[in-house]
C-alpha cells in the first residue's frame, strides 16, 4: 500500500478510502459476472449484496455528514441484503454512488472539523471516531469482496492475480523494495 506520508488525519483517510475502494474494484475486474452475484452457501452474501450494503451504508452515513444522524431515516438496511442489482454495470454504478457520498463528504474536511460531534444512530461521536468506524466497516467488506473474488475466479479458471504480494514472493518483493531504498540515496 503505497500511500503518502503524511501528518494529515483527513489526509490519510482519504488516501486509505481511496486504496480500499480501488482494491475492491481490482476484485471486481478479475471476476466474471457470474461470480459478481454467486454466494457460497444460503446463508452467504454475494460481493453484489455487499456492495449494495455498503452503498446504502455509505449514502446513510455521509450525506449531510456534519449536520444530520448518520443513520437517515428512509434507509432500509435489511433491504440492502435483498435482490441486489441485476447486472455488473448497475453494480458499478451503485458501488460508485456511494463512494462518491464518502469522498464528496471527507473532502469537504479540514482537520479542524475532526473534533466535531456528530450522531450515528443518535450516539455521539466525534467526526474523527466516525471516519474509523467506517474505515473499519469499509476495509471489513472489501476483505469479503477479495475473499470471495479470488475463490470463485481462482475456482473457475485456476488464475488470480494477487492484489498484495504473491505468496512465496515476499523474498523478491524485499529485493525491489531494497533496491528502490537503495536508488533513492
Amino acid at each position: 500500500m503505497a500511500l503518502r506520508l503524511t501528518a494529515s488525519y483527513t489526509t490519510d483517510s482519504l488516501d486509505l478510502f481511496r486504496y480500499y475502494k480501488k482494491l475492491a474494484e481490482k476484485a471486481f475486474e478479475q471476476c466474471t459476472d457470474a461470480a459478481l452475484f454467486a454466494a457460497l452457501d444460503p446463508e452467504s452474501n454475494s460481493i453484489a449484496i455487499i456492495v449494495k450494503h455498503m452503498a446504502g451504508n455509505m449514502r446513510s452515513r455521509w450525506t449531510d455528514f456534519l449536520t444530520s444522524d448518520g443513520e437517515k431515516p428512509d434507509r432500509n438496511r435489511d433491504n440492502e441484503f435483498e435482490e441486489p442489482p441485476a447486472t455488473r454495470a448497475e453494480l458499478i454504478a451503485m458501488w460508485e454512488s456511494g463512494w462518491k457520498s464518502v469522498f464528496d463528504a471527507l473532502e469537504s474536511l479540514t482537520d479542524a472539523d475532526l473534533s466535531r460531534t456528530i450522531t450515528i444512530r443518535s450516539e455521539p461521536h466525534s467526526v474523527m471516531q466516525a471516519i474509523n468506524r467506517q474505515m473499519a466497516h469499509y476495509s471489513y467488506h472489501v476483505g469479503q469482496i477479495v475473499f470471495l473474488a479470488k475463490h470463485f475466479t481462482a475456482s473457475a479458471t485456476g488464475n488470480w492475480d494477487s492484489l498484495s504480494v504473491p505468496r512465496k514472493k515476499s523474498g523478491e518483493f524485499n529485493a525491489d523494495v531494497t533496491a528502490g531504498r537503495k536508488s533513492q540515496r
